[in-house]
Parts: C-alpha cells; sequence; structure tokens
C-alpha cells in the first residue's frame, strides 16, 4: 500500500492507550498487589497472608519454588493411546517438544497503516543485535517469520520469554517489544492461537461474535480485519475520484480500481461497517478485554458480559416492520470455549502434576452447549469457528459431532474442509475413534461397555463423569459418517508450538435445536467436584468458601432450563435468570471448574465461569429529556458490578453543535453517533463515537438485561479552556484517526520535519511566547497565527527515502496563551521517539519552571530502566503464581489515564 499522499491515516494509526499508566508502573501496580507493597496482599501459592514489609522497598521477597518434573503418568498414558497411529520416533517428539520451554512469539498489527514499518525495524535494527549476542555460549538465533501467517506479520524466536526479559544484551529488543505493544503496534501472541480468526474468512461489512474473548489476543485480529482496507477507502471519499490529494487528475484505471475497493464496504462513505461483538463470562476478564481492544481505536466493538451457553438474542432495526421484533444473526461466529488446557504445558507447566483425566469429563456438556449456541446465532451460509488449546477428543472431536447431532445432523450443519487454507502450516487430520480414560485411569471404547459395566455394578453408577455423547459417533446414527479427519489438530512437535484444536463450520439451514432432557443421560456418583484436577480460579476458591445452599436450590430451580438452547428467533426477550453455576445433566454433582487456557501471557488462566453476582446490565439510550426519572444508584448496589448506561446525544444537541463548528467538521461525518455513559444524558467528562449498528444495537436493547460493558470508542474529552471562545472538548487521541480527515484546514497545523516532531514529542509545553515560536521551525508562524484550543497535528514526512520517517500521522495539539502541547501520553511519546529516532530520552516538561541537571536526567533514565526491568519480573511472578485480585484491583472499564491536562503558563 503506498504511502504517498496521505490523506486520511487509518483508524488505529494514532496511538492509543493501553493502560491508565505506563507500562512499568501498571506492572508495578499489579505486581504490588501480591508483593505487599499496598499492606497485607494475599500471598503467593502458600497461603494467603500478604506480608506488609520486607525485603527491597517493602516489598515481600520473590519466592522460589521447587522445579516442576515434567512427567504424569496418567497423562501420558492417554494420550499415548490416542497417539498410537503415530510413527514411534513422531511420538517421542510430541513429548520431547512439550517437555522444552515455549518459543517467544508476537505479532505485528496488520490492520495499522505503520505495522510495516515496525516491522522493518525489527528486521533492519533489532536482528543484527540479537544475532550479535551469545547465551550459554550459543549465539542467539535470530526471530523468523512464521510462514503460514499473512504478509510476514507473525513472528517466532526460541529464545524464552524470561531470557528476553532478565538477560542484558537483550534490553533494548525488550524495550521495543514493550513500548510497540503499549500502543498497540504488537500483539504478544501464542502462534498457534493466531490460527482461529484466519479460517474464518472474514470480510468487510461482516458482523462477527467472539463468545469467550478475554483476554482478547483473537478478538484484536478479528477487529483487525473488520477495519482492512478502510484506510484506503475513506481517504479515496475524502479526496474524491476525480483527483488526489494535491488536486492532479487520476486516470480512468486509477479510478476503477478505487472504485473496487470502495465497493467492498461502501455504504457508509467507506467507513467500516462491521462489528465484533466480544463477549467474556467473567465481569473483571471483560474489563481487561476492554484494555486490549481499546488500543485499536474502533467504534466498531461492543463488550458483553455473558455466559457462553446463554448468549442472549440482540435486537436490530427491522425497517420491513419496524413494529415486529427483529434479531440478530451473525455471520462470523468465534467459539474458543473453556478448556482443560493440556495443549498448553509448555508454558503451564503446573498442568504436569495437576493433570487429570476429570477436567475434561466435566467441561464438555458445558464445551457443547457453547457449541450450539453459536450455531442458532449463525446466519444460515455463516461460519463458526471452534477451538480449543486441548489435545483430549472428548473437548474436541466429540463436542463437534455431539452439537451437530443437536442441531439436526450434516444437512444443517457441515464440516469445512480447510486442509488447503493456510499453506505452510503443519497439522494432523481431527480423530474418527479414541478413547476415553475415566478418574480411575480405565479406558473405554466405546458407550456400550460404559452400559455393560454400569449394569454389574450393586448401585448401578456409572463411572466418573462419562456421557454417551464422548464417544465416537454411533454406527449407523446420523452422524456416523462425519468427516471428523476435516477437523485440525496442531502438535507441538511439528513447528515448534503449543497444542491446539480448530475446525470450521457451516450452517447450511436454520434448525431448531434437539433438547438434552431427550439426549440419554447416565446416573452421575455423587464425588467431590474439587476432585476433578482443573485449575482452580480465585472466584471460585472464593465462592466455594461460601455456603453452597444458594447453589443447591438454583440447581433445583434451573435443572430444566437449559434442557435446550432456544433458537435466536424464538427469544422475545432475555429473562433476567440467576445464572445457574452447575449442569442441569447432572443434578447429583456440581459443574466442574471450566478453564481456558489460550494466548493469555505465559501461565495465565482463563476460565469461562460463571459470574458471581447477577451483573446489573448497562442500558442505551436517548438522552434524558426534563422530568424523566434518573436511575438510583443506590437500588443498584447488591445487584453486582454497576455499568453507567449509554445515551446518545442529539446531533441538535448545544455541545454537539459547538464542536461542529469550531473544529470546522465536514457534514459528511455522521453526528447522530455521538454518546455519552452516564444516567443523565449530558456530556460530563468526555463523549465517545460508535458506529451506526453499534448505536443501533445499544439503544434496541434498552431494558432487555444486555450486560453492556464497553462500546465505541472515545473522541472528545472536556478541558479547562483559556477563554470562553475557546471549545472546552478537545479531541482524544484515540478518536484523531476517525474525525482529522473531516476537521476543517482552519484547525490543522501541517509538519513536515524530522526534527520539529522530535522537540514536541520530547519537551511538554514548549514555548510560544514572544520569540519563542521560532524555534518550532516550519511550524512556529503557524501556531502562532492559529487560535487557542485543540488543533490537528498533520505530520506530513517532506523526505519520503527516510524510511524511519515516512508515516503520516495526525496527532492532538494544544495551543494555550503561552505554550504548546502535544496530547499524548508518556508511553505513546516515548514509543515514537523510539520508533522513529531510536531515541530514549526522558520526557521534559517544560513547564516546571526548574529542570533537573543533565546528570540528574541521566540518574532518573537509570531508574526508569531499572523500574522496567523490576516491572517486567514482578509481572512475570504475577503470572506464575495466577493469584487472587480483588475486583477493586482489576482495572474499571473507565479507569484510563486522562492525557496530559493543559495548563496556562
Amino acid at each position: 500500500m503506498g504511502r504517498g499522499n496521505r490523506v486520511c491515516a487509518p483508524f488505529f494509526q494514532t496511538p492509543a492507550l493501553l493502560f491508565s499508566t505506563s507500562p512499568s508502573s501498571f506492572l508495578s501496580k499489579y505486581a504490588n498487589i501480591y508483593k505487599g507493597k499496598r499492606g497485607g496482599g494475599r500471598g503467593g501459592r502458600g497461603g494467603r497472608g500478604g506480608s506488609r514489609g520486607g525485603g527491597r522497598d517493602g516489598h515481600r521477597p520473590y519466592q522460589t519454588y521447587p522445579e516442576i518434573v515434567k512427567e504424569n503418568k496418567k497423562l501420558e498414558t492417554y494420550y499415548n493411546s490416542l497417539l498410537k497411529d503415530l510413527p514411534e520416533e513422531e511420538q517421542t517428539a510430541f513429548w520431547a517438544a512439550y517437555r522444552r520451554e515455549l518459543p517467544n512469539s508476537f505479532r505485528f498489527a496488520g490492520s495499522k497503516g505503520h505495522a510495516l514499518a515496525v516491522k522493518r525495524l525489527l528486521q533492519t535494527r533489532y536482528i543484527p543485535e540479537i544475532t550479535s549476542i551469545t547465551h550459554d555460549g550459543v549465539i542467539v538465533e535470530a526471530p523468523k517469520v512464521v510462514p503460514w501467517y499473512p504478509d510476514d506479520l507473525a513472528w517466532m524466536m526460541t529464545t524464552p520469554k524470561n531470557v528476553v526479559r532478565k538477560f542484558p544484551p537483550f534490553a533494548k529488543f525488550q524495550r521495543f517489544l514493550v513500548s510497540e505493544t503499549s500502543v498497540g503496534n504488537i500483539s504478544r501472541q501464542e502462534v498457534v492461537s493466531m490460527i482461529p480468526p484466519l479460517l474464518m474468512d472474514l470480510k468487510p461489512g461482516m458482523t462477527v461474535l467472539d463468545l469467550c474473548a478475554a483476554p482478547g489476543s483473537k478478538a484484536a485480529q478479528l477487529l483487525e480485519m473488520i477495519h482492512r482496507g478502510e484506510e484506503s477507502r475513506i481517504r479515496q471519499v475524502i479526496s474524491g475520484l476525480s483527483g488526489d490529494a494535491n488536486g492532479a487528475p487520476k486516470s480512468e484505471d486509477q479510478q476503477e480500481d478505487e472504485a473496487a475497493r470502495l465497493e467492498a464496504d461502501p455504504s457508509d462513505d467507506g467507513r467500516a461497517t462491521g462489528m465484533l461483538v466480544a463477549n467474556d463470562a467473567d465481569y473483571k476478564r471483560s474489563h481487561m478485554l476492554i484494555h486490549q481492544l481499546k488500543r485499536l481505536s474502533s467504534p466498531n466493538i461492543i463488550v458483553t458480559n455473558h455466559d457462553a451457553t446463554m448468549y442472549p438474542a440482540l435486537r436490530i432495526p427491522n425497517p420491513e416492520n419496524p413494529t415486529k421484533p427483529n434479531y440478530l444473526k451473525f455471520d462470523r461466529i468465534l467459539a474458543d470455549v473453556p478448556c482443560s488446557g493440556d495443549g498448553t504445558l509448555r508454558k503451564n507447566v503446573n498442568l504436569w502434576k495437576d493433570w487429570t483425566p476429570g477436567s475434561a469429563l466435566g467441561l464438555h456438556l458445558t464445551q457443547v452447549r457453547i457449541l450450539v449456541r453459536a450455531l442458532q446465532m449463525l446466519k444460515p451460509g455463516g461460519r463458526v469457528v471452534y477451538s480449543t488449546c486441548s489435545m483430549n477428543p472428548v473437548e474436541n472431536e466429540s463436542v463437534v459431532a455431539a452439537a451437530i447431532e443437536r442441531c439436526g445432523g450434516p444437512d444443517k450443519i457441515e464440516i469445512l474442509d480447510s486442509s488447503n487454507e493456510l499453506p505452510g502450516l503443519q497439522r494432523k487430520p481431527g480423530m474418527k475413534k479414541w478413547q476415553i480414560m475415566d478418574k480411575s485411569e480405565r479406558l473405554w471404547n466405546t458407550w456400550q461397555e460404559v452400559e455393560e459395566y454400569t449394569k454389574s455394578t450393586e448401585d448401578g453408577v456409572t463411572p466418573s463423569r462419562i456421557v454417551e455423547s464422548m464417544f465416537p459417533p454411533a454406527e449407523g446414527s446420523d452422524c456416523a459418517d462425519l468427516p471428523l479427519d476435516r477437523c485440525m489438530r496442531v502438535y507441538p512437535h511439528q513447528q515448534d508450538t503449543g497444542g491446539f484444536f480448530i475446525v470450521a463450520l457451516h450452517k447450511k439451514a436454520e434448525f431448531k435445536a434437539k433438547p438434552e432432557e431427550n439426549r440419554k443421560q447416565p446416573p452421575v456418583a455423587k464425588t467431590n467436584s474439587r476432585s476433578n484436577g482443573a485449575t482452580k480460579r480465585p472466584l471460585e476458591e472464593e465462592e466455594e468458601e461460601k455456603d453452597d445452599s444458594s447453589v443447591k436450590k438454583a440447581k433445583v430451580e434451573e435443572e430444566t432450563v437449559l434442557d435446550e438452547v432456544t433458537p435466536v428467533e424464538e427469544i422475545p426477550a432475555p429473562v433476567a435468570e440467576p445464572v445457574p453455576e452447575v449442569a442441569p445433566e447432572e443434578p447429583k454433582e456440581a459443574e466442574p471448574e471450566i478453564v481456558k487456557v489460550e494466548e493469555a501471557p505465559e501461565s495465565e488462566v482463563k476460565t469461562e465461569e460463571q459470574p458471581s453476582e447477577s451483573t446489573t446490565p448497562a442500558v442505551a439510550t436517548p438522552a434524558a429529556t426534563e422530568g424523566q426519572a434518573v436511575p438510583d444508584r443506590k437500588v443498584r448496589q447488591g445487584m453486582g458490578p454497576y455499568e453507567e448506561p449509554f445515551k446518545y446525544l442529539s446531533p441538535e444537541h448545544d455541545v454537539i453543535k459547538d464542536v461542529t463548528k469550531f473544529y470546522k467538521i465536514s457534514d459528511r461525518f455522521p453526528t447522530d453517533r455521538y454518546m455519552v455513559r452516564n444516567a443523565m444524558g449530558e456530556p460530563a467528562k468526555a463523549i465517545y463515537y460508535t458506529s451506526a449498528l453499534v448505536r443501533d444495537i445499544l439503544t434496541l436493547n434498552e431494558g432487555r438485561q444486555v450486560k453492556f460493558v464497553h462500546g465505541g470508542v472515545k473522541m472528545f474529552v472536556k478541558q479547562d479552556a483559556p477563554s470562553a471562545e475557546v471549545c472546552r472538548w478537545r479531541i482524544q487521541s484515540e478518536g484523531m484517526p476517525i474525525l482529522h480527515g473531516y476537521i476543517g484546514e482552519e484547525r490543522v497545523v501541517v509538519l513536515k520535519k524530522k526534527e520539529t516532531l522530535k522537540k514536541l514529542l520530547i519537551e511538554m509545553f514548549p514555548k510560544i511566547a514572544g520569540d519563542d515560536y521560532k524555534k518550532l521551525d516550519e511550524i512556529g508562524e503557524r501556531v502562532r497565527d492559529i487560535g487557542l484550543g485543540c488543533c490537528v497535528l498533520r505530520v506530513e514526512p517532506e523526505d519520503p527515502t527516510d524510511q524511519d520517517f515516512n508515516e503520516h500521522m495526525a496527532l492532538p495539539l494544544w495551543k494555550s496563551f503561552h505554550s504548546l502541547n502535544l496530547m499524548l501520553p508518556k508511553e505513546d511519546r516515548s514509543a515514537m521517539l523510539l520508533r522513529i529516532y531510536n531515541d530514549t530520552t526522558p520526557i521534559i516538561n517544560m513547564g516546571i519552571k526548574k529542570q533537573l541537571p543533565e546528570e540528574e536526567l541521566k540518574e532518573k533514565k537509570g531508574e526508569d530502566d531499572a523500574e522496567m526491568k523490576d516491572a517486567e519480573e514482578a509481572k512475570e511472578e504475577v503470572e506464575a503464581q495466577a493469584e487472587d485480585v480483588e475486583i477493586a484491583d482489576a482495572p474499571a472499564a473507565e479507569e484510563v489515564k486522562e492525557e496530559v491536562k493543559e495548563a496556562t503558563a
């Protein structure tokens, strides 16, 4: 894609916030939860009594843990029985790979305009440095391209993360990774977890649902795909097909090519019309998901907090009959479900000692329900991608077969052949026959064997938690000839990755799902649910300490509720039922801990658990008018986490008219998509912007108990203005990429020189009073003459041959009476300094009268470097422990750092 004559930057292009503070302070903050700095953290694995002191700077000293022996007899016996068709040398390679540390991997954000420039930095600046490093007497192997990932945007290196973090020669490379990750240019993601989104065949304009989205790496991939080509389309619309950005006429061929690209998603002036709904059942993790996705500055996203097995239908407009409810059917759905995670043995080494067959047995029915629900919410002709990080057929092929059987068989649902997709990816076909191991390590070949054994026992108890749907489809059944070999298995020894299972399903026609109550279920023995070996999550541990009488009551009341997952078209409105904490098919035994281990860093464990409290949903409504009742926040106490409602502003609202007039915003930019998040419906601190479809969904689902957590992107933030004539609403850096192409030239400052940008990045509040404006070179006179308040700094590099400085950007700039300020967080400034100038100079606040001497600045930089290293080590310890974090300690939905406030000099 050419970068010359760029009029409109991509929606991602301006760096956005990931953390509410700098990366190092963010990591330190959450590390301190564990290390006792706040006074009495919960301690490590050995107990709950965190220390108030001890160790360096009041930290609890780092704990050391005995090395885990990477052996498990039950695990190896079971998988050797499954892999018996593999040659002996390949089985040996399989286990040898699992016992090695997992390689380091990352992905460049493919939809960002400067992703290729960041990739070039890796190739030209950092790889030569890495290949000169010797570790343990061996030359370090350079990062290499993942061959099957499109456009060479995924990379991996054999050097593990912990070595890159701690070994001093990697310091520059580590700073590069952390810096670019913080602004969204790089995603630290395990290689195999990149596969499912690539099999979804997602095209512009499609609606997609990620049912189990946290921590969000796959959701970020999907969001990038939704916005693919948007930059080019918007640039075409703004510049017009009659001429380019400089007014030069275009050839007929150019016009035809651009028209064709515009036709990919033309209905909204080139803006992306697709949408991603990212869901997670855990409230805390849904907010971590927000922090992951907000870096991408997309107005086409909604984050929800629901149990994936009972995801509610979402109402959408019905133009043909506005009085008749119309429900959204998705074009694509990703079901990356909770699983036992035995494909992650390389990074979650605790699984070597914790793995039991009961983990998978207890999750099977939940996984089937999630997949059935996904297929119900899919359009005919749509595609569901089902994936796990488990190698167990009980969680994979058997789930696929059971879901297809419940949904009407192969006449309704087809398993797609993906063998020709992603050339270069080594894989194995799905299994068609397999055994099941119960908790007593007995292997079962068929359901008939289980029934015969059950009849032979005195009490007629079925072994463990085994059910019929866990076995291969029976001969003579509708699903007996399912092409399960079209499923995809990725083993760790094939390309030095983790283990993964993926399958793409095509919905051929609508269906009515068979209710579970009609399916043959075995008697279930009373057992202790804690003994199934699944990894515990903190909330689960806390909930199990409470009296379980409410759980038992929920079992009785909900036993029939989930017997059938109602098709979308039959749901008039979701009912606010208490979420059952146990499966209805097993009334005598609590549902097992549901664990999902995916691309989260190191040993982070993903759990699709039921929320411990019924979350009060946030609703979207038009702005409240005078006399309307405002929800009382106190009434919501005790009903779960409170989410501010979504209130859309009228285009005739005084604030909207004010910002439109001040910034000379083109009438081609929609004014009916601005919203605020407060019960009064009046702009108070921030104004958000969403796509039209997101707006329709947020407003039409008011009062339907849909738990919306986040939507859209922050566009304007209230700012103290130096005078009454100045608009008090400045453009937020997150919203600038969306808006800047529509802003009038009266509020634009054009910067062309590399050194001028560097000065603005390093210096906060440089003076412009008197003759000081001359120090800003080519923009000096312009910033002297432009009116006070926020404006757009349009970066248009003058030297196209400078590979480090050839990206067009749009950044928010604030002018006061005596000074100027680039309205970017410090971490974004630092990332740009490192990327463009390879400079780690500390940011200088010119608003502080007395600056630190140069020696002190150097000393402070050294302290910052040490803090970053400590923070990384602390983060590693936190991830390794995966212990309790109170909900108050997790980042809140709007706990995003207010960017640097302008001060009148």
